[in-house]
């Protein structure tokens, strides 16, 4: 070691002091600055939770104003159908009253006054059906039975419109009630969770039984006024029938059906007074009245006014009776036994006379042992779509044409 080490080392040692005092105080200044970060990305954090509890309220406030407002839109706009519906219907009845009133002596009279259509009457009783189509086919057999699912109570109504989206279901569960489910596809409903798949359409007056229909995108179904059947009111054996826009969710058009002393039309669903049906032709209605209550009617109706455009008394019993439906314009009806058994095809009405009861068969339904609520045709189809006991059905019906032999 030479002289100057000592010296080294106490130079070293002397420098060594300031250093440690410089790095003590920057650390206590980073620790200072880190402090101060926290607390303000704290400020920060619970300014946003503050802005995001406002937001959330000013949404729960807003909500049910909405709401409202879209709850009146609505209810505007379906008194503006009703009132233009009203206004309609008076003008019709205007012009009834006047055809009517027989014109005087020697003065011209207006065409249209003594050629109007007049109310929604009755229409022409037990005269042939001029056909609109040229539709020639009737069931030869039910060729075959596939079970979907089991959605809903035991009576009820599920279907396609024919005229409509070939994909969408309509199910209509009970006979009281007010609330569809539409599901987008045939696979959505036929899953496990199906109703969570579904939108639901709520009309303004639950339909009574399971005579429904869903036609061109509207739904049609029998309402019970105040005092309808069943009600004991002055409108006691009378129904109103509802033209209800399914993507509008408006009332279109309603008006009272022109048959009196209406009664259950079939044996075995009793709460089913007017049965709505739809085939190659249009629409149609099946019922019976307390006249004949024996028999079954048949009524051809125009689907954009509910006009009755003609009527029929069908041979076609009410005894034993579950459910009906049409065919190109004839009326095919299924019957069975309580308790239930095998049900079964033994009466058919052709409004147009074509088919004549010699030729008409009479087919079983695939061995099942139910009871059918509700029966649908689907023209486009050619399958019927059926509620049985809770279980929704599809049965493929093989045709032939009128005029060959069974």
């Amino acid at each position: 070691m030479g002289p100057w080490t000592p010296l080294l080392v106490l130079l070293l040692l002397s420098w060594s002091g300031p250093l440690r005092g410089q790095q003590h105080h920057l650390v206590e200044y980073m620790e200072r600055r880190l402090v101060a970060l926290e607390e303000r990305l704290a400020q920060c954090q619970d300014q946003s939770s503050r802005h995001a509890a406002e937001l959330r309220d000013f949404k729960n406030k807003m909500l049910p104003l909405l709401e409202v407002a879209e709850k009146e839109r609505e209810a505007l706009r379906t008194e503006a159908d009703t009132i233009a519906g009203r206004v309609d219907r008076l003008e019709r009845e205007v012009d009834y009253l006047e055809t009517q009133n027989p014109a005087l002596p020697c003065e011209e009279v207006d065409e249209k006054v003594t050629g109007g259509s007049g109310t929604k009457g009755k229409g022409r009783r037990n005269e042939k059906y001029d056909m609109l189509t040229d539709c020639g086919y009737t069931i030869s057999q039910v060729r075959s039975m596939k079970i979907l699912k089991r959605f809903g109570g035991p009576a009820g109504l599920w279907t396609k419109d024919p005229l409509g989206p070939t994909e969408k279901i309509y199910v209509l569960d009970g006979t009281q009630n007010d609330t569809a489910f539409v599901f987008p596809r045939l696979r959505d409903f036929t899953l496990a969770m199906a109703a969570r798949k579904a939108s639901r359409i709520r009309v303004p007056f639950p339909w009574v039984g399971t005579g429904q229909l869903v036609y061109g995108g509207f739904l049609y179904y029998a309402r019970r006024p105040p005092g309808g059947p069943g009600g004991g009111g002055e409108l006691d054996n009378t129904l109103q029938l509802i033209k209800f826009h399914l993507a509008n969710r408006t009332v279109v058009d309603s008006s009272v059906f022109p048959a009196e002393g209406l009664i259950p039309a079939y044996g075995l669903t009793s709460d089913t007074y007017i049965d709505l049906a739809a085939d190659e032709e249009g629409l149609w209605a099946v019922y019976a009245t307390r006249e004949d209550s024996r028999h079954l009617c048949l009524a051809k109706l125009d689907p954009q006014t509910l006009d009755t455009e003609q009527q029929w008394d069908t041979p076609c019993p009410r005894e034993n009776a579950e459910a009906a439906f049409v065919i190109c314009g004839t009326l095919y009806v299924v019957y069975n036994t309580r308790p239930a058994s095998r049900a079964r095809i033994q009466c058919s009405f052709d409004a147009s006379g074509t088919l004549t009861p010699e030729r008409a068969a009479l087919p079983y339904f695939p061995r099942r042992y139910g009871a059918h609520a509700s029966l649908r045709y689907n023209p486009r189809e050619r399958q019927l779509y059926a509620w049985d006991d809770g279980y929704q059905i599809v049965y493929k019906l093989e045709m032939r044409k009128k005029e060959e032999e069974v």
